[in-house]
């Protein structure tokens, strides 16, 4: 797994993260908020999955999830939901192939 970005946002860590999906055979990434909390704390998480079409950027950098999380210590993960690349099938239509979301 390789990090791609890390910042700091109301007191926690904001990154994205990218791995090689066994399952789709591509390149993924994810964005994760982590709050700050005492070492060997277990937190909650919350999973966002987004709409079709779009990546885990859609949320991450539109919305503003991180201070509500903060207050509540809960972990927000926002995956991409569709594999992408050249080597992924295609379809002309906008809701299958790349854009498609179901492949969660």
């Amino acid at each position: 797994m390789e990090t791609v970005s890390t910042a700091r946002a109301h007191g926690g860590t904001q990154g994205v993260y990218r791995h090689r999906s066994s399952a789709t055979g591509t390149d993924m990434t994810f964005s994760v908020f982590v709050p700050a909390h005492d070492e060997g704390e277990v937190l909650p998480v919350l999973w966002y999955l987004s709409g079709l079409t779009c990546t885990h950027a859609n949320v991450t950098d539109k919305g503003e999830f991180r201070a509500a999380c903060a207050k509540a210590r809960v972990i927000f993960v926002a995956p991409d939901t569709s594999p992408r690349g050249d080597g992924v099938a295609d379809d002309p239509a906008w809701d299958f192939g790349q854009g498609a979301g179901f492949y969660v």
